[in-house]
């Protein structure tokens, strides 16, 4: 019987400019060096781009190697200009030149950049995808304590990783999204033994009884800290808890459920997904992973506690407290175990304030110690961590404010509530559907607040500041979104069908403007390579606030509708569209294509 079903279809995957300059420099490196010219070509974009669009930057580290054996070359500039005289005779270079000491300048061919363009068109912007080492990842990000407020670290912690999330996602790698919630420690007792001298009844009443929780946690922590009857009884609910008693876990439950709900009011305005896997999940995992530990003979006893040593620190990671409990080292150990050996993931990115870098350091040495992960290359582990927020008055900003609590959700709403009023002081509401109306306060409102936190560089402090964060000018997620929008406008008066045009026209550069707008387009998936490889979302921030400049000043310069050029402008256009939409999408902002 003959076999229908359809072949896979092939992926396309398209090489990043550099990538295609890299493969040219290394021939021509080969043909002019021989030996000495088995190198990695330095390609970057050239910083004036009236010397060229792309700079080749070997020559002058190739010279310090080879300089005093028996070679041809005098100096780096003849080095360069040989690689150049060398270099393949492609479509893809239209001019070389040398500058200074031996800096190659490549200007690419605008045949090339529109080539590049219109395979876009075609093919989509998930083939410009950049191609990663790793096929499994996890960006661990969010990760609030149960019972605790979920305060602006947090939000930080959550916006960033989601981004990152995004962009590695793109890069075609499974991206496991974990929470790593605080739903485990001692705390839990003090919180069950309140329960349950509040509400007798406690399985009958549900979550709504125990209201706010975090009003509750501090009421128990007031009896805690004043009744050692209540202590007592709370540490013993501790034990309960922690060898499974059926009450106790049912109690905890509740509580943790309470907190969830909570979390995800914030996770569902973001448009955020997570998967969530606790302290309380790997808390199986952590006697087998100390003695594997015990076992590689690292494990030392220190002023009562079993510790790591490991280099660059005075003091030791802690593995087993002074009383055989465990803590947030032995949790993070053996959640690291878990992952490597059970989910064989290749890269492990950890989301956290900055103010956790030494434990991220402690911890990385002491598994690199344990031979679970290798000094270089993968699997690998990475901390990213961010600075502070601050208020308007340069003070860490507080979502809790003298006696009133300002909760996150609250924050966000009030971002909407803001966006919502100003597209009504333009008349929105009179154009639009209140569904639409709703629709784009929360696409305007909560993408200001993501874009504010992204486009700074995460380790520093950023301000957080509603009146900047929805300014309508300047590089605001506000003007940005507005930018996008124009774009679709201009696109819908022209009253063509794109679709048409994809198929009938095709981009062609004749003016400067033109030109720079479509160099600058095809640019973007190594952006996106550097801002993943970096791990700074403010990478991709920038390139998406200079890509609405140059679109700006080429609209401004080039007549679109009704020119001669119209369907190559047209064209230039749309694909200026898609890449703004995949960076807004990579940032976890929703455009609008009416605003």
């Amino acid at each position: 019987m003959q076999d229908n079903a359809a072949a896979p279809a092939l992926e396309i995957r398209f090489d990043t400019i550099r990538q295609e300059l890299s493969k040219i420099a290394r021939e021509s490196f080969q043909t002019t060096l021989g030996e000495w010219g088995n190198v990695e070509p330095a390609v970057a974009v050239c910083a004036n781009p009236n010397f060229g669009d792309y700079q080749i930057n070997n020559a002058m580290g190739i010279w310090s190697t080879i300089k005093g054996k028996e070679t041809e070359f005098r100096n780096p500039r003849e080095i360069a200009q040989s690689i150049t005289r060398n270099f393949p005779q492609t479509g893809f270079v239209e001019t070389t030149s040398v500058a200074g000491p031996g800096f190659i300048n490549v200007k690419l061919s605008s045949v090339y950049i529109a080539k590049r363009l219109n395979e876009l068109l075609l093919h989509g912007i998930d083939t410009w995808a950049p191609v990663l080492p790793v096929k499994r990842a996890i960006v661990d990000f969010s990760s609030p304590n149960i019972a605790k407020e979920m305060h602006v670290g947090h939000l930080r912690s959550t916006i960033i990783g989601d981004c990152l999330a995004n962009m590695i996602e793109y890069c075609k790698v499974e991206v496991l999204r974990r929470n790593h919630v605080g739903d485990w420690g001692t705390q839990f007792g003090m919180l069950i033994e309140y329960l349950f001298e509040m509400f007798p009844n406690w399985e009958d009443i549900g979550d709504q009884a125990i209201g706010d929780l975090q009003a509750f946690y501090k009421e128990s922590k007031v009896r805690f800290d004043a009744d050692e009857e209540f202590k007592a009884k709370a540490q013993q609910a501790v034990v309960k808890l922690q060898s499974g008693d059926a009450k106790y876990r049912a109690a905890w439950k509740i509580l943790c459920n309470i907190s969830r709900n909570e979390f995800q009011q914030v996770y569902d305005r973001l448009k955020v997904s997570l998967e969530e896997k606790g302290e309380s999940f790997y808390n199986p995992y952590i006697p087998d992973a100390i003695q594997i530990l015990r076992d590689k003979g690292i494990l030392e006893e220190s002023d009562g506690a079993t510790v790591i040593f490991v280099d660059g620190h005075k003091i030791p990671l802690i593995a087993i407290k002074r009383d055989g409990g465990f803590n947030y080292a032995s949790t993070d150990l053996a959640a690291l175990w878990y992952r490597l050996n059970v989910e064989k993931v290749e890269w492990i990115i950890y989301v956290t304030d900055v103010g956790q870098h030494q434990h991220f350091d402690m911890f990385f040495k002491a598994a690199k110690r344990a031979e679970w992960l290798p000094k270089e290359g993968y699997p690998r582990t990475q901390h990213v961590g961010f600075g502070l927020v601050l208020g308007t008055d340069g003070k860490r900003f507080r979502t809790r404010q003298g006696t009133g609590l300002v909760r996150l959700v609250d924050l966000l709403d009030e971002a909407k509530s803001r966006s919502k009023t100003a597209l009504i002081e333009r008349g929105r509401d009179d154009e639009w559907s209140p569904e639409d109306l709703d629709a784009a306060a929360e696409s305007v409102g909560y993408g200001a607040v993501k874009y504010a936190d992204l486009k700074n560089n995460r380790e520093t402090n950023y301000t957080f500041s509603f009146e900047q964060m929805l300014d309508v000018r300047g590089n605001t997620a506000v003007y940005l979104l507005y930018a996008y929008a124009r774009i679709r406008s201009i696109i819908r008066k022209s009253g063509k069908s794109i679709d048409e045009l994809k198929e009938n026209g095709a981009i062609v550069l004749t003016h400067p403007d033109e030109r720079a707008l479509g160099l600058f387009l095809i640019q973007f998936s190594e952006v996106v390579e550097d801002a993943v490889t970096r791990l700074l979302p403010n990478t991709l921030c920038e390139y998406l606030y200079n890509l609405s400049e140059n679109f700006t000043r080429f609209y401004t310069s080039c007549k679109v509708n009704g020119s001669p050029e119209e369907t190559s402008r047209l064209l230039l256009c749309e694909a200026t569209a898609i890449v703004m939409k995949q960076c807004f999408k990579l940032l976890g902002i929703t455009p609008l294509e009416r605003l």
